[in-house]
């Protein structure tokens, strides 16, 4: 099974999130931005965290105009399946894969800290290893995560089960203590907190492993 890992200029996660790739499993490749295709046999695209073109203009936009975006989106649109982590998840609504924008922390200041999640929902393909109510730690850092979508939006993704995570205690302002979206096909996941930071004994902290773990274990049912 393979997953694609793209990296922008100013990406500085894109090995973390290869390695929680690989440590479950996964044969990865790195895509540059301006490729103009995936790889063959694609199974998953993270998008990683970062800070993408120096995150000018809006975090995201200038990357979600990248020509290999094209590509993604497509992929997407296919039904592949696509994981995108902080500036990932950005790029995710920059490019209307996932509804929403990421708006500058209510408290304007950048956060970097352990937090608890909420797992909101356990049936998607990234979710499945947690139990529904379960509370997860998992890392944040962001200047720019304040999760933002009108109230028809935000209603349409509760009524739908699409909200994966949701902060315990909201550290940016998020509408609805929103820390993780799904893809109306339940195939997309994009979420601000990093589980690939939570994957190693040495880091003290394996509870985003188990997203990996059964990431992997759910494609090779497919």
């Amino acid at each position: 099974m393979k997953a694609a890992v793209i990296v922008f200029p100013g990406s500085n996660c894109d090995r973390d999130l290869a390695e929680g790739f690989r440590r479950a499993g996964l044969n990865v490749q790195m895509v540059w931005h301006k490729d103009t295709a995936l790889p063959e046999g694609i199974d998953i695209v993270g998008i990683p965290g970062g800070f993408s073109f120096g995150d000018y203009l809006r975090c995201g936009a200038i990357a979600a105009n990248s020509p290999i975006c094209n590509e993604v989106k497509a992929h997407a649109d296919r039904g592949g399946y696509v994981f995108g982590v902080c500036n990932g998840f950005q790029v995710l609504t920059e490019t209307k894969i996932l509804p929403g924008a990421l708006l500058r922390n209510g408290n304007l200041k950048y956060i970097c800290r352990t937090i608890g999640l909420t797992v909101e929902e356990s049936q998607s393909i990234f979710t499945r290893g947690y139990s529904a109510g379960e509370t997860i730690r998992i890392p944040i850092a962001h200047h720019d995560g304040n999760y933002t979508a009108d109230a028809a939006t935000l209603d349409a993704l509760e009524a739908e089960g699409r909200v994966a995570f949701r902060y315990t205690d909201n550290p940016n302002g998020s509408d609805r203590d929103i820390a993780g979206i799904l893809s109306e096909n339940r195939r997309v996941l994009g979420m601000m907190p990093h589980p690939e930071r939570a994957c190693d004994p040495a880091q003290g902290n394996e509870d985003g492993a188990r997203l990996f773990a059964n990431l992997t274990a759910a494609l090779a049912e497919a």
